[in-house]
């Protein structure tokens, strides 16, 4: 992992010195490069002209507020970003992850958190990455290795996170998914209940595979699984040839 964090450079955005002195200190002591902003201007600025490879972004901001920093960024950037949010409701968590942000904490957090959350939104991108097989469900492809998804031949425009999701799904078609386990695939470490952000997110590729044969099909109180209609209409139409469920 050390060898990963010496190749990793960790942008933060805070108008609070303290937090970018302590995310500083435990960053750099994993080896990770980390440069500080104090306001919204002089980290998009940074952002543009230099590319990092993770963003640690506060949402209030004295000259801006976050939202619109993650909307610029992911406008031409697919770059990770981990939202800081000093508020303890769902609002700027869910407005913060439909925007493109890949992950969230709440202030005041534990900077070993921090760590170990930035750590894992850089393995499960580098996995991502590194595997170059290509996977195939009806006209649904994805290609690991290129970090792309179509349908025929359209190309899915897809944010870092839910080409993640729906590469889960396309690896294991017909099999449900829990919350859990494409927390633990997808984000690499367990949210302490916390699948709210699960959900959002296949929300957001249903609506990529919208007018499609593919679905992600709700298994209520358990998770998803990736579904074929076409297939679903021919075992409707087929003959019953087994005793009926009573369903």
């Amino acid at each position: 992992m050390r060898e990963q964090a010496t190749q990793a450079r960790v942008f933060i955005i805070d108008d609070e010195p303290p937090i970018i002195e302590l995310a500083r200190l435990y960053l750099e002591r994993e080896g990770y490069r980390v440069e500080g902003f104090g306001t919204a201007a002089g980290g998009l600025s940074r952002i543009n002209a230099s590319s990092p490879d993770l963003v640690i972004l506060d949402l209030m901001l004295p000259d801006g507020d976050g939202f619109e920093i993650c909307r610029q960024v992911r406008a031409h950037s697919d770059v990770p970003i981990l939202v800081l949010t000093a508020r303890a409701d769902d609002v700027d968590k869910i407005v913060g992850l439909e925007l493109g942000a890949d992950d969230y904490m709440t202030k005041p957090f534990n900077p070993r958190e921090l760590v170990a959350r930035v750590k894992a939104i850089l393995r499960r991108r580098s996995t991502g990455e590194a595997d170059s097989s290509e996977v195939r469900v009806g006209p649904l492809t994805v290609d690991l290795s290129r970090h792309e998804a179509r349908l025929q031949e359209r190309l899915l425009q897809l944010r870092s996170k839910e080409f993640a999701l729906l590469a889960a799904f396309a690896r294991a078609p017909g099999i449900v998914l829990t919350r859990e386990r494409l927390l633990d695939k997808v984000w690499g470490y367990d949210y302490a209940g916390e699948t709210r952000t699960v959900d959002v997110h296949v929300n957001h590729v249903r609506e990529k595979l919208a007018g499609s044969s593919v679905a992600i099909e709700t298994i209520r109180g358990t998770g998803y699984k990736l579904v074929l209609r076409d297939a679903l209409q021919e075992e409707t139409a087929a003959p019953d040839t087994a005793p009926q469920s009573g369903i």
